[in-house]
């Protein structure tokens, strides 16, 4: 027998209702290197589960500090594995909870089609202009670009043009903008579906840096949020690790 229009509309009311009862919501800091996989990844999330994020962006040494002053955040999506395991000691953070969700790269890039080669001669060029990087002490993206620096023996000669921002996505900024001539960026800020978004770039050989892994941790307060375990559990599929990857990231 057919439900009448009238049940049907009830019905459907109160599953609408019971869903919005269960969606959940949580507060999220993550490095600013992984802002535009974590926008795609929220809205996988709200799709498949009704759940959303509220995302703070920043360096990894500012996010820390701030969560350690008591910033309401449920997770953190860091830039290094030393964060989340310093958050563990403090007893701020979830035990058993961290993983590594990406692996980061390095890499040189100007705006400007052509200025940079797959080698990186740019830096020896006399006409070399500013060069962006973020601040070593508080972005783990920074602390690489000066080790990578050092090995190259071109620390000396650039510093006179070094910009520092105070995140990655500053440092981007400085370079998109034109306020720097080459930056050293997070590769995931630089390609779209996989492919160079604009500009030219040089990919810094890995033996050039540390291993910019990147672990996640639910922290004190996100014990308990439904939005929360959602994420993690979506950044461990097998789908959503292949979105990551497109970004440039390893696993």
């Amino acid at each position: 027998m057919p439900i009448p229009v009238r049940r049907l509309a009830a019905l459907l009311l109160a599953t609408l209702a019971h869903s919005a009862v269960w969606a959940a919501e949580a507060q999220v800091a993550v490095a600013a290197n992984f802002a535009e996989p974590i926008k795609a990844i929220a809205a996988v999330l709200e799709k498949t589960t009704g759940h959303t994020l509220k995302i703070t962006l920043g360096s990894t040494g500012k996010l820390f500090a701030q969560i350690r002053n008591g910033a309401p955040f449920d997770m953190l999506l860091a830039a290094d594995t030393r964060t989340p395991e310093a958050l563990e000691k403090a007893g701020l953070a979830q035990p058993g909870s961290r993983f590594t969700y990406a692996t980061g790269k390095l890499v040189l890039w100007s705006a400007k089609v052509g200025r940079v080669d797959d080698v990186g001669a740019v830096l020896k060029a006399a006409d070399l202009g500013k060069v962006a990087f973020a601040a070593p002490k508080v972005a783990p993206y920074g602390a690489a670009a000066v080790e990578a620096m050092d090995k190259l023996g071109l620390s000396a000669a650039l510093a006179p043009k070094l910009v520092q921002g105070e995140s990655i996505g500053q440092a981007f900024n400085f370079v998109y903008t034109g306020n720097a001539d080459v930056g050293f960026v997070a590769l995931s800020q630089v390609l779209e579906g996989g492919q160079l978004r604009s500009g030219s770039v040089w990919v810094l050989p890995s033996t050039l840096y540390s291993p910019i892994r990147q672990d996640a941790v639910v922290l004190r307060r996100g014990a308990g949020n439904e939005a929360a375990q959602a994420l993690v559990n979506l950044l461990q599929s097998p789908n959503v690790k292949d979105l990551i990857r497109s970004y440039g990231y390893g696993l």
